[in-house]
Formats: structure tokens, C-alpha cells, sequence
């Protein structure tokens, strides 16, 4: 290889993205999340997403095992939500709202969209592992809401 380890995430923050937390329910029942911004879709038919941990995460085991997890997609006046799960603390949900639906796994309140999903795949991925989902249920957030960015390691917006 020509470059290194921070040339090569210098050129992956090239890459816009948007931000969402991907929650979960540990063995003992608590909910537990993590802000990912390696989220995508997979497939229309069946319905398919799919999401990147790393292997090093506080919440990587609860995610391993869990059957159903949740994608919120983040709306741009949640970005201190998305800085809150990024920490490595295990009482990131203090204070934190949120709902359930038929899985268990924490709904977060006015994201852009909530996708509930039963485990479909895992698969490795170098320091990282790739989880699949089928969604079983969404929620669309409020019109005209707007995404939170992720873009050369900051976070930013769409401006008109």
C-alpha cells in the first residue's frame, strides 16, 4: 500500500453521509445504541438493509446476538443524540425518550425515519462485522424534516 490508516479515513470523509443510531436490547433487557453512518439500503424486494460495527464497540456483543434492531435515521437537529451514542459510556440512554414497538429494540422520537428489523444476516468484515435486517416496520418522521450530515469528519447540512 501506498497510504496509511489516516490517509485512507481522510478519503472515506470524502464520502457524504447521513447519520443514524442503531438500537438494540442487551441479554438483560436495557436498551443500547450506537451512531453508525455505514448504514444502507440492500434490497427492495425483500425489503433489506444493512449496517457496519466494529468489532472494538461497547454495544458490538449486544449486536452480535440480538435477533431485531433498529435504524434511526437522524433529522439535522439531532445531532447531539448522534454525538451522545458515539461515546463509548454504557448510561447513554439517561434521559433519552424513547419508544417500543413489537421487537422491544428503543424507537428514538423525531428521526427522519424508524426501521424496525428482524436479524437477517452477519457477516465479517474485516475489524468490522456487516448486519443485515429485514424490516418488518417503519416510521416516516415529520415532512420537510432534513437529514443530519456526516462529511470530513464533522457533521453538516443541506442548504438550499
Amino acid at each position: 500500500m501506498t497510504f496509511d490508516s489516516k490517509d485512507y479515513r481522510t478519503a472515506l470523509g470524502c464520502y457524504a453521509t447521513g447519520v443514524a443510531v442503531v438500537s438494540v436490547l442487551d441479554d438483560a433487557g436495557l436498551p443500547r445504541g450506537v451512531t453508525v453512518n455505514s448504514f444502507n439500503s440492500v434490497s427492495l424486494e425483500p425489503p433489506l438493509v444493512s449496517f457496519c460495527i466494529d468489532r472494538a464497540a461497547f454495544s458490538f456483543t449486544c449486536f452480535q446476538k440480538a435477533e431485531h434492531f433498529v435504524v434511526n435515521v437522524l433529522a439535522e437537529q439531532q445531532e447531539a443524540l448522534s454525538t451522545r451514542f458515539a461515546s463509548p459510556h454504557p448510561d447513554k440512554w439517561d434521559g433519552v425518550a424513547y419508544e417500543v414497538w413489537e421487537s422491544g429494540a428503543p424507537i428514538l422520537p423525531g428521526c427522519l425515519v424508524n426501521l424496525e428489523c428482524a436479524l437477517d444476516a452477519i457477516h465479517d468484515a474485516g475489524d468490522h462485522i456487516i448486519l443485515v435486517g429485514l424490516v418488518t416496520k417503519l416510521a416516516l418522521g415529520p415532512a420537510g424534516s432534513r437529514p443530519l450530515l456526516y462529511f470530513r469528519g464533522a457533521y453538516s447540512r443541506m442548504i438550499d
